[in-house]
């Protein structure tokens, strides 16, 4: 029998600037009257594909949102004066420790996933633990959108083999810091952080399966480029690729069903046994497609796209901390967690929800009334 091993504790912790569509309306108006010849509609447009399947759930659940420059986001977090992905990986961090009833020493493994560090080499894994006063060991680890379920499954396997037995897992994004505000792609950018404890569960609970396949496919969609600023100093800017939409058509609803397939045909569970569904949402429609793709009520899960814009791979932790805080997810219910990460892996992970003890509601507080909205009444 598998020792039952999990999730105990779950934090975020967001930037103290909410940046609303108003800021762009203010401040470019003229990128947002060029919207249709930026990057944002270059990565996402209504341009064909050669599978007649995604074009009906990828193509038809993106449409609606192609009016809007915003691409369905309304507020995104951004970093303010003394932020950076440290000062919110350490809040996460701290409040993910707390809420577990532990204290940094009691942690013997952190894994840590930047996107991006604060310095190219190495990231922000030694940084931090010299910061929290841990004592064991730390490393970074890396596998884009999909980095927190690859990080789950990595320390569900150390601590099931005895190697350790608490590992706190941190993960963060900082997208406004590597976005042109000259370009469309700034209007999806947000910042946060998660993290979450690993440890024994009680009997039943805990990760049960794990799939996870590599998405070679969309290699290329995102780009990173070095320029110079006008101060002269060198800048990494995060580029979307004119294929990029293609790739997510041809590929994106294969994934997910594979994955989701894969994952509960060998626990022998399937999706009418779900309680649950928790996805990363980058982009408003995500949620729909894998709605769509694999027959769920839209009820059974959650999208923070209005709120939280595009924030990688914190934005599965978010979702299942706010999941849980407004009691949609309850102890021993039956948890999906799917996540697509071009040029990296996809992955769904299936496990029994335990007494996962939350971190304090981030602040500046969520905008609730946002999350009903489906088609934003934004227009160019």
């Amino acid at each position: 029998m598998r020792q039952p091993v999990g999730i105990r504790s779950l934090a975020v912790s967001f930037p103290s600037i909410i940046r609303t569509n108003d800021y762009y309306r203010q401040n470019h108006p003229e990128l947002i009257a060029q919207s249709e010849q930026k990057s944002a509609a270059k990565v996402f447009s209504s341009e064909s594909s050669s599978n007649s399947q995604e074009i009906d759930l990828w193509g038809q659940e993106m449409t609606p949102y192609l009016s809007d420059p915003f691409r369905g986001s309304v507020e995104r977090r951004v970093l303010g004066p003394g932020e950076s992905s440290l000062t919110l990986e350490y809040r996460a961090a701290c409040d993910a420790i707390e809420a577990a009833g532990l204290c940094a020493l009691d942690i013997d493994l952190m894994i840590v996933t930047s996107m991006f560090p604060e310095e190219i080499v190495p990231g922000n894994a030694p940084w931090l633990a010299g910061r929290l006063g841990l004592r064991g060991a730390a490393w970074n680890l890396e596998s884009t959108c999909t980095s927190a379920p690859t990080a789950l499954q990595t320390a569900c396997a150390l601590v099931r083999a005895g190697e350790y037995r608490n590992v706190l897992v941190v993960i963060s994004n900082t997208f406004s810091r590597f976005s042109d505000d000259n370009d469309t792609l700034s209007f999806l950018a947000g910042d946060g952080a998660g993290a979450f404890v690993v440890g024994p569960l009680e009997a039943n609970q805990g990760v049960i399966r794990t799939q996870i396949i590599h998405t070679a496919e969309t290699c290329g969609a995102f780009v990173c480029e070095y320029t110079t600023d006008s101060r002269g100093k060198s800048r990494m800017l995060i580029r979307g690729s004119k294929g990029a939409n293609k790739m997510f058509r041809d590929s994106f609803v294969k994934f997910v069903q594979t994955c989701c397939r894969d994952v509960l045909a060998s626990a022998d569970v399937t999706l009418d046994q779900i309680d649950f569904f928790i996805f990363n949402t980058p982009i408003a429609w995500y949620s729909s497609v894998y709605i769509q793709a694999l027959g769920i009520d839209p009820q059974r899960t959650i999208s923070l796209t209005p709120v939280y814009a595009n924030i990688g791979p914190v934005s599965p932790l978010a979702n299942l901390y706010h999941a849980a805080q407004l009691g949609k997810i309850r102890e021993n219910d039956l948890v999906l967690l799917y996540t697509f990460g071009a040029t990296g892996t996809a992955g769904a992970t299936l496990m029994r929800w335990g007494k996962v003890a939350l971190g304090p509601a981030p602040a500046p507080p969520l905008s609730i009334n946002l999350l009903d909205k489906k088609i934003p009444v934004l227009s160019k």
